[in-house]
């Protein structure tokens, strides 16, 4: 033990001690200083920071969607509104048994199988709080029942909101177009904040073409909310501004009567397209057969879907707007016209024994008449629709003259109205034949596009423009449906409509007044086309019969109309304008395997130019 002690140093053991107490001090000072810093860069230097980050985990600005503006027509009828919906949805995490109460809500509401499908599927990627929609649109005796039994289903409630609607229905829903639920993809092209809280969009018409006029400014709400993301309360409100309301050129009555005029045709495909030549102002456009629209609105059915996608009667086509036809007899006026400016002598009177040939050629091109015309001019072949005269004419002018008078109407290529999908048609030539088909232009072709058969192809819309611009004496106007846009409150804010380009011809009035002398006779005329529709008018007015063939028929083939199937009957069509001295009225009906232009299309547009000109709601002519 004596020698322990003595190899024992406590003074060195001491100053030992000292040094580390010291060195752990120095460290502890230096930890200190860094958590002290730190605090002062937290709190002071990036206070603003964190003070906004802390705030986002509590409150929450949520988008408010916008009322959708209106849309009425020029004579203030709503074609498009908002009116009051009721939405059944239900709480999981205050509900005892989903699936029960599911079960027990589809038996009570008569709900379909596939909305119960969809829930479930909903119910799965949605947080226990938040409320799923289980039906977006209930009736009056939905609610009524649901009302009363309420008290049964704890954790289901009705929410009130708004949902479009289109009053008219069928007779506008290629023109207007519907909005339905916004798609994945559409989401991320308007991701934007605007369409932060919107569940609908515009998907075709003029719903999708004025959808940023349509759709508003989205609103905010400042809510406070806890960990899990439930609202606690509302801290502040920013309304949303309602979307502006569009007043078209449409007139709802002609509207009506035209659509009506098609369903009565016995189950007839067609199109009615009016416009007013002095302005271009759309005042009809219907397809049919149509659809309902409202039924997109809160999801359209898949068994109604695939009906309306896959029937042969093809309702959700817009035949107006996309349906491309042989114009048939309705551009002899302008053949002739073409004539004129060309130099013939349209007095000089034409054989038409029922057939056409080339010199040296047994071919024969016939005429709808089989025993002939006769002797005709110019006036009697339009009046008559004599098949020989323009065939001759056609020949006579070469296919790069007759493609020339044409284009300057307007064929091939589109209007510019102010809808989407508009087709251009088709405006054949040797160099579009070459391109397209490989193949040489034949001289009969020149033959059958002067009488509107072959590849030339027109829509209903491009044959009401180019009637217009006939009745204009070759004044354009560009065909258009927005009249004006209003403030949500109705007042006025701005005018969309079109102005006159350049007259596509030189201004000569006696070239035009022949060719409108003519339409008339073809109505008013003893021997005209379209005769019968001419009778007891309450107006006069112009116009020209046309019928394009759906197959071809062989060189010693008879044709027998009621051995023809329906479906490759020939498409009816007509043009007209009224009256002819003070044009306020241009219209093109075309019905798909109609026979005849004469017996189907003009008597339709005749009650359409009564319906026009009537007190009841059109202008006085």
């Amino acid at each position: 033990m004596k020698n322990l002690h003595a190899i024992r140093d406590s003074e060195k053991e001491k100053d030992i001690f000292y040094d580390r107490v010291i060195f752990a001090g120095i460290i502890m000072l230096f930890l200190l200083a860094v958590i002290v810093s730190r605090l002062i860069y937290l709190q002071v230097y990036n206070h603003l920071h964190y003070t906004t980050l802390s705030k986002e985990n509590h409150i929450k600005i949520r988008p408010v969607a916008p009322p959708r503006g209106l849309v009425l027509s020029q004579d203030g009828v709503l074609l498009a509104e908002n009116r009051p919906s009721f939405s059944l949805y239900l709480v999981p995490e205050k509900v005892g048994d989903v699936d029960k109460t599911i079960d027990e809500l589809t038996a009570l509401l008569a709900l379909p199988a596939s909305k119960r499908s969809d829930l479930v599927g909903r119910l799965k990627g949605s947080p226990k709080f938040a409320p799923v929609v289980i039906d977006a649109d209930l009736n009056a005796e939905q609610l009524a029942i649901f009302s009363v039994n309420q008290h049964n289903f704890p954790g289901v409630a009705i929410d009130a909101g708004l949902s479009r609607y289109y009053p008219l229905g069928e007779d506008t829903a290629h023109l207007l177009g519907y909005v339905a639920r916004i798609s994945k993809k559409e989401k991320e092209i308007f991701e934007d904040k605007n369409y932060g809280a919107t569940n609908h969009i515009g998907k075709t018409g003029v719903e999708k073409a004025r959808e940023n006029i349509l759709h508003g400014q989205v609103g905010e709400r400042t809510v406070e909310v806890n960990a899990e993301g439930r609202v606690l309360r509302v801290l502040e409100r920013v309304p949303p501004v309602p979307g502006k309301n569009i007043v078209l050129t449409i007139d709802s009555r002609l509207q009506t009567i035209a659509a009506q005029s098609l369903r009565d045709l016995d189950g007839l495909k067609g199109a009615i397209v009016a416009i007013e030549p002095s302005s271009g102002a759309v005042l009809a456009s219907v397809s049919y057969p149509s659809f309902n629209p409202n039924e997109f609105v809160n999801g359209i059915s898949r068994d109604l879907y695939k009906q309306w996608s896959s029937s042969n009667a093809r309702p959700l086509f817009d035949r107006a707007l996309q349906g491309q036809y042989p114009p048939g007899s309705t551009i002899k006026p302008m053949v002739g016209l073409g004539a004129i400016l060309d130099g013939k002598n349209i007095n000089r009177k034409i054989l038409c024994p029922g057939w056409f040939s080339f010199p040296g050629d047994s071919h024969r091109y016939r005429c709808w008449e089989k025993d002939g015309h006769g002797s005709v001019d110019l006036k009697a072949a339009i009046v008559r629709s004599c098949d020989v005269y323009f065939y001759k004419m056609s020949d006579e002018l070469g296919i790069q003259k007759v493609v020339n008078v044409l284009d300057s109407f307007g064929f091939g290529r589109k209007t510019g109205i102010d809808l989407p999908g508009e087709q251009k048609g088709l405006l054949p030539s040797p160099e579009w034949k070459r391109e397209n088909r490989n193949l040489p232009w034949y001289p009969g072709e020149t033959l059958i596009t002067g009488i509107g058969q072959g590849f030339l192809l027109a829509t209903p819309l491009q044959l009401a423009h180019f009637t217009a611009t006939i009745a204009m004496q070759g004044q354009v106007r560009a065909p258009y449906l927005v009249q004006h846009i209003e403030n949500s409150d109705g007042s006025p804010e701005m005018s969309l409509q079109s102005s006159p380009t350049q007259a596509i011809f030189p201004d000569n009035e006696e070239y035009w007044q022949k060719i409108t002398d003519s339409m008339v006779e073809v109505v008013h005329g003893s021997s005209g086309t379209a005769r019968g529709s001419g009778y007891g008018a309450s107006v006069r007015f112009a116009g020209k019969t046309g019928t394009s063939q759906v197959f071809a028929i062989a060189q010693d083939e008879e044709f027998d109309e009621e051995k023809v199937p329906s479906h490759l009957k020939d498409h009816a069509l007509f043009i007209a304008f009224a009256p002819p001295e003070n044009p306020q009225i241009a219209l093109a009906v075309v019905v798909e395997n109609g026979s005849s232009g004469s017996s189907t299309a003009a008597p339709i547009a005749r009650k359409i130019i009564d319906a026009f000109f009537s007190e009841e709601g059109g202008e006085d002519g």
